[in-house]
């Protein structure tokens, strides 16, 4: 019986046409990218039909977390310096922009503090494409806005067991539904196709130790929740700081003193960013 009741509110979690946008652009999208004469004009125009998506998007490309503060005049621009896989994340993240504000009170704040540490850390330890690694950390939290938006009396008996009880968000989803945020990350990355590292960074940012195809991914994305909620930017649902496996520091060859400059980056990053 718990089993049917875990497997119906799934199919409810992956129903998820009431994320405004998301799937006619990325569907639209997602098409021109599989056939091979398709150029990035012509991408980049779908895209720009949707002129308030248009406008999150090239907001969100020029801020301090993928390099280019205020460089980037275009769609088009914008996909030529990132690539498709990170507008694609942007457009996600900026499709379920007023989901979160409307649902969860600081989560677009900490999402966005979330990618910024994720892109600090990615470029200080000279990982490649820093930028995918900002994006992972942008739709880290996914999951919550999906069960807020898809089962709001879910969402409602989490916050309930999160204030009641002193929880973490993700102790008290796995406490009410079976499954936490991170579960529900992994199916929304396979029914929305989205590419590997970005589904193992979003599945296992909680336990990156045992993410075993892009383990980086998922160790700067835990790293970088890990420090957002130390400086307190917006919220994720609990007023907790997430405990740190300290193991991703030796994976990553983070040492106390570059640990300590990725703080001062931040530091001086976060007054401006939000």
């Amino acid at each position: 019986m718990e089993e049917d009741l875990r497997t119906k509110q799934k199919g409810q979690l992956l129903a998820v046409k009431d994320l405004p946008t998301l799937p006619e652009v990325l569907h639209e999208v997602s098409v021109l990218l599989e056939d091979p004469n398709s150029s990035t004009d012509q991408i980049s125009k779908v895209i720009s039909r949707d002129q308030v998506l248009s406008a999150k998007v090239l907001k969100m490309v020029n801020s301090p977390i993928y390099g280019f503060p205020g460089r980037i005049g275009s769609i088009q621009h914008a996909l030529v310096l990132l690539g498709f896989n990170v507008i694609r994340g942007i457009i996600i993240s900026t499709s379920v922009f007023d989901a979160m504000n409307e649902n969860m009170k600081g989560l677009w704040e900490h999402s966005v503090g979330c990618a910024l540490a994720c892109s600090t850390v990615a470029r200080t330890i000279g990982c490649k494409d820093p930028e995918e690694y900002a994006v992972a950390g942008l739709l880290h939290d996914l999951g919550k806005v999906v069960t807020a938006v898809q089962l709001p009396k879910v969402r409602a008996q989490i916050d309930e067991l999160v204030k009641d009880k002193d929880l973490s968000y993700r102790a008290a989803e796995t406490e009410v539904l079976g499954f936490a945020h991170d579960r529900i990350n992994m199916w929304l990355c396979s029914h929305w196709n989205l590419p590997p590292n970005l589904k193992e960074g979003l599945s296992y940012h909680h336990r990156p130790m045992s993410a075993s195809l892009y383990p980086k991914v998922a160790q700067v994305v835990h790293l970088g929740n890990f420090m957002v909620r130390l400086f307190g930017v917006g919220s994720s649902g609990d007023d907790q700081i997430s405990a740190l496996d300290e193991g991703v520091l030796e994976a990553l060859g983070i040492t106390p003193k570059i640990f300590g400059e990725i703080m001062d980056v931040l530091e001086s990053e976060y007054v401006d960013l939000i």
